[in-house]
């Protein structure tokens, strides 16, 4: 091996490495820290289907629970980056749960307060009896990630 040591010290140097290789090869690998979740909003994991940015949220079940009331037949905006949007995409038709961060409220009769105005999904007037806006009235997730659920979508 090492041409230019003595045998003996040799011994104690591979015996040295394996001393340190095997605590260190030992310790469990780290998860990937998720982002922090700002103290307005709340980290969801939702099951599903999708049709372009739209995910509709499906019935929950005991397999696939979610993590909050969301109702079913809910519509959310998914914000996220291109390339995680571009996945979920390519599963349309196909039950999944997407895991996200949303405002509180959101997804609870009333809506976000804003100002002191309840802004929810689907509000049915606006301002001066006039219909709400697209935006108002959307519920917005930013996507963290998604997976395969169990079930099916519905035929369209």
């Amino acid at each position: 091996m090492l041409n230019w040591v003595p045998r003996s010290v040799e011994g104690s140097i591979v015996a040295a490495v394996i001393a340190v290789a095997i605590p260190l090869l030992s310790v469990p690998i780290v998860a990937q820290e998720t982002k922090p979740v700002p103290k307005d909003s709340v980290r969801v994991a939702i099951p599903g289907c999708t049709k372009g940015q739209i995910f509709t949220a499906a019935r929950r079940t005991e397999e696939e629970p979610g993590s909050v009331d969301i109702p079913e037949g809910m519509h959310l905006r998914m914000n996220g980056p291109k390339k995680l949007i571009a996945e979920i995409k390519g599963h349309e038709g196909s039950m999944i749960q997407i895991t996200g961060i949303m405002k509180r409220g959101q997804f609870k009769p009333g809506g976000v307060r804003i100002g002191g105005v309840g802004i929810s999904a689907g509000s049915p007037s606006g301002v001066g009896g006039q219909s709400p806006s697209a935006v108002g009235s959307q519920a917005f997730i930013d996507i963290e990630g998604w997976r395969p659920a169990n079930g099916s979508c519905p035929a369209r």
